[in-house]
């Protein structure tokens, strides 16, 4: 239904745009041509309560019936949007859950999780690649990224919102949830030590593979098999979500090459 632009929906999506704005609040916003198509060919679309387009927005979109359209010019859409450059249509939805009960077993060959993972950039483009590598998991603990930040939104292009995040307290409660799901194998990522990730058979056997923060790693105390990319150039570290790449990448490497090494 087409409704005007209220100043209940300009301060809204003002707090939005905030951290703090959005701990209190049930909403999250997607914002862009490429990521709001994705939500709104995704499971999440029915979550969508308005969208804010721009008058000479030219993609054809289908919004859910329960959602209310707003048609504003260029110059006010800019005003509501976090970006330099707004891409002509915001939505606003239900934030998804990430409580780990609040979703059927997971069924993934392996997970992909992140410890403290606080870059919202590496954050989104990990999840990004999880789902471009086939899994409809992810999971992280306290203190990563807000998951639906817009930045992640747009950095993950709404992958978030095809996949079951769950987040945990630390990494003691991820492994025990993982346990009770019958995924027996616990790796650590780390740039110096363990077993090279393209030698590992038991890397995506039932498991867990664990990548840490950049300015942090993974606590040397953490329990878990640890596992590395082999660096021949002898440097101190690959960014996050590369590791996190090339690590997803020898699953779908593997499983094109009929399991080989």
């Amino acid at each position: 239904m087409l409704i005007g632009l209220t100043h209940r929906i300009e301060r809204q999506f003002a707090e939005l745009q905030s951290r703090h704005g959005r701990k209190k609040s049930p909403f999250c916003l997607c914002e862009g041509v490429r990521c709001c198509g994705e939500l709104l060919n995704s499971p999440a679309a029915s979550s969508v309560t308005l969208a804010v387009i721009s008058e000479k927005l030219r993609c054809g979109f289908e919004f859910p019936e329960s959602c209310d359209v707003v048609q504003v010019s260029d110059d006010k859409l800019q005003k509501l949007s976090g970006t330099v450059t707004s891409q002509g249509i915001l939505l606003l939805l239900r934030r998804p859950s990430v409580r780990p009960e609040d979703f059927p077993a997971p069924a993934d060959p392996f997970i992909i999780a992140v410890d403290q993972l606080g870059d919202p950039g590496n954050f989104g483009t990990i999840l990004r690649t999880a789902r471009a590598a086939g899994l409809r998991e992810f999971w992280f603990t306290a203190g990563s990224a807000d998951a639906y930040a817009p930045k992640v939104i747009r950095s993950s292009l709404a992958a978030q919102f095809s996949m079951q995040l769950r987040e945990f307290a630390d990494l003691d409660e991820l492994r025990q949830f993982a346990e009770r799901c019958n995924y027996k194998n616990f790796f650590l990522t780390d740039p110096h030590c363990g077993e090279s990730c393209f030698e590992c058979e038991a890397l995506f056997d039932r498991s867990v593979v664990v990548i840490g923060s950049e300015a942090h790693g993974i606590e040397s105390s953490a329990a878990g098999s640890r596992v590395t990319i082999p660096m021949p150039g002898n440097f101190e570290s690959l960014n996050a979500a590369q590791a996190a790449t090339i690590v997803l990448f020898e699953h779908v490497r593997r499983l094109t090459a009929g399991g080989k090494k």
